[in-house]
C-alpha cells in the first residue's frame, strides 16, 4: 500500500503554518534539553494560552466546567494538560502521552578528580546509546544543584555563544589499532565516557612555586602534615581551580554534588537539515518531536466534547519507572483531583472514567534508512514525508512487552485521519528479531482504555543529534489535533 508524499499535496497557507510550527518546534528543543526544561517551557505555553495550575484551581474553591484549562506539574518532570469537555469525565477522556526524557550522559554523585592536571567529572549513561557517538563533541552541562538548606540553583553551561563547553576525549588513531579491533559495543567502555572540564590549575601560595619550606619566626620548619597538606593541593590544583569556579558562579561546595541532577546533553542547536531545508537535525526528538506536537495540539484545541489531555512523562527511556515515570501513580491521582475539582469524585468513577478514555501513545519510530536497508521490512517501514506513524505493535521478538493495540481502535483512528485529509502511514521497528524497542503504551492499557502508539519517524534515533522530516512533524499536529476533534 503506497502512501503519497506529503510534501505534494501542500497550499501555500499550509505550508506557512508548517513553517511557522516547525521554527517554533525547533525554539522548544533549544530551550527544552532536559526533563525539567520542558516542563518550565510547557507551563509558560500553557499559561499564555489560559491554563491555570491545578493548585491555583484548588485554591479558587470555583467548581471546574466546560471550557476551562488546568494543568499540572509532578517533581518538576512531569505533566498533564487538561481542557474540560461537555460531557462527563467517566464517559472518558482523549489523550495525547510523550515522553519527555532522553538519552544522554548523567554526572555520578562524587564526579570531580583530578588525573595528571586534567579535572573531569565522571558519569553514568542514561538510556540506550551508541557510546561511541558521544565522544569529540561539543557537549552542554544542564540541570540543577540542591543544597543541604533547600535552595536551588539552576546550571546551564555551553549553550550560549561565549560559553564553553565540554566533551569526552578519545583515543588518537594513530595509537588505535587495538582499539578499533574490538566490538563497537565495547570499544568505548561506558566508564570511559568521562567529561573533561578543565586543565589550569589554580594559582600556587607564596614560596610553594619554588618548593620551599616555610620557617616560623624561631627558624623551624612548620608541621609536616601542613606540608604534606601543601603537596596535596598542588597536585590537584586544577580540581581546586575547578572547585573555586563552582563557588564563585553558583555558591556551590564539592560536597553539593551529592544532591545535584546534573546532565551532559549536546550543545548543538536544533538546525534546518538539507539543502532543501525539509529536514530538522537536533537532539533530544525522541520524543520531543511527539511531545512538542502534543502539547501544540492541546493548546490549539478549542473546547471539544470529551475532556482534551496532554501528558508529558519522564523515565520512559529507561522503563517508565521511578515517581516520575508512567508507572507512578501521577496521572491516575491527577485525574482523581480533577474530578474532585468537578465535583464528580468517587473510586468507581475514577476507574470508569480511567477504563472509558481513548489515548495515542505519542512515541517516534525508526524512518528507513536505505543506507542500512538490510535491516528493514520495506513494506512494513516509516518513510520520510509520508506523515504521522502509527505503530500497532512495537516490543522486541515475539512482540514482547508490547500493547497490540485492537482493530476495532486502529479502524476508528484510520476514519478519523482520512476525514480531515491527515497523511499517516502504519510501521513496525525493523524486521522480526532485530531488534525492538518500547513505549507507555502498554501502562496505559493496563486502565483498560484503546491505546495506540503513533509518532514521527526519525534517522539516528538515540544519536547526538537526530533527524526528523519538516512533514511528518507537521503531519502529526494535524493528526493530533483531528483525534481531540473528533475520537
Amino acid at each position: 500500500m503506497e502512501r503519497k508524499n506529503a510534501w505534494t499535496g501542500y497550499s501555500e497557507a499550509q505550508l506557512a503554518e508548517l513553517k511557522s510550527l516547525t521554527d517554533s518546534y525547533k525554539a522548544f528543543l533549544d530551550a527544552g534539553k532536559t526533563e525539567r526544561e520542558c516542563v518550565k517551557e510547557a507551563v509558560k505555553l500553557a499559561e499564555a494560552q489560559g491554563y491555570v495550575s491545578m493548585e491555583k484551581a484548588k485554591s479558587s474553591g470555583k467548581k471546574l466546567s466546560a471550557g476551562d484549562k488546568v494543568y499540572a506539574t509532578y517533581m518538576g518532570k512531569m505533566m498533564a494538560l487538561f481542557h474540560i469537555g461537555e460531557k462527563p469525565l467517566q464517559e472518558g477522556m482523549r489523550i495525547l502521552g510523550a515522553h519527555i526524557d532522553s538519552p544522554r550522559l548523567d554526572i555520578k554523585q562524587n564526579p570531580l578528580y583530578e588525573d595528571t592536571g586534567l579535572a573531569y567529572l565522571d558519569t553514568h549513561y542514561y538510556g540506550g546509546v551508541k557510546k561511541y557517538q558521544w565522544v569529540t563533541i561539543p557537549l552542554a552541562l544542564h540541570g540543577v544543584v540542591v543544597k543541604k538548606d533547600g535552595s536551588v540553583v539552576d546550571v546551564c553551561v555551553g549553550e550560549k555563544e561565549d560559553d564553553p563547553v565540554v566533551l569526552v576525549s578519545d583515543l588518537l588513531i594513530h595509537l588505535a589499532g587495538k582499539q578499533m579491533s574490538k566490538k563497537a559495543n565495547i570499544f568505548i567502555a561506558g566508564e570511559n565516557l568521562d567529561i573533561l572540564i578543565g586543565s589550569r590549575p589554580a594559582p600556587v601560595k607564596d614560596g610553594a612555586a619554588e618548593g620551599k619550606s616555610k620557617e616560623s619566626p624561631t627558624g623551624a620548619s612548620e608541621d609536616a602534615s601542613e606540608n604534606s597538606a601543601d603537596k596535596k593541593a598542588q597536585k590537584e590544583a586544577v580540581k581546586a581551580n575547578i572547585l573555586a569556579i563552582l563557588k564563585e558562579k553558583y555558591g556551590m561546595e564539592e560536597e553539593d554534588f551529592l544532591s545535584a541532577e546534573l546532565e551532559i546533553v549536546p550543545a548543538d542547536k536544533a538546525r534546518d537539515c538539507g539543502l532543501d531545508r525539509s529536514m530538522i537535525m537536533a537532539y533530544g526528538q525522541d520524543d520531543r518531536v511527539c511531545a512538542y506536537t502534543s502539547l501544540a495540539a492541546q493548546l490549539d484545541t478549542q473546547t471539544q466534547a470529551y475532556t482534551c489531555c496532554c501528558l508529558l512523562v519522564d523515565k520512559e527511556e529507561i522503563g517508565s519507572v521511578g515517581a516520575t515515570g508512567m508507572q507512578s501513580r501521577f496521572f491516575e491521582n491527577t485525574v482523581a483531583e480533577l474530578m474532585e475539582l468537578t465535583g464528580t469524585y468517587s473510586e468507581l468513577g475514577l476507574r470508569r472514567t480511567l477504563s472509558s478514555c481513548r489515548m495515542l501513545s505519542s512515541d517516534v519510530s525508526a524512518a528507513y534508512d536505505p543506507l542500512y536497508a538490510v535491516y528493514y521490512d520495506k513494506r512494513n517501514s516509516a518513510y520520510f514525508g509520508k506523515g504521522l506513524v502509527f505503530n500497532k505493535y512495537t516490543g522486541a521478538r515475539g512482540k514482547s512487552g508490547s500493547n497490540d493495540a485492537n482493530a476495532e481502535y486502529v479502524a476508528a483512528v484510520r476514519a478519523m485521519l482520512d476525514k480531515h485529509g491527515v497523511a499517516f502511514q502504519t510501521a513496525e521497528l525493523g524486521k522480526v528479531d532485530v531488534g525492538g524497542g518500547g513505549t507507555i503504551a502498554y501502562i496505559s492499557a493496563l486502565y483498560g482504555m484503546e491505546v495506540i502508539d503513533s509518532g514521527v519517524a526519525v534517522l539516528n534515533m538515540h544519536a547526538p543529534m537526530e533527524v526528523t522530516s519538516k512533514a511528518d512533524v507537521y503531519e502529526a499536529y494535524r493528526g493530533y489535533k483531528a483525534f481531540l476533534q473528533e475520537a
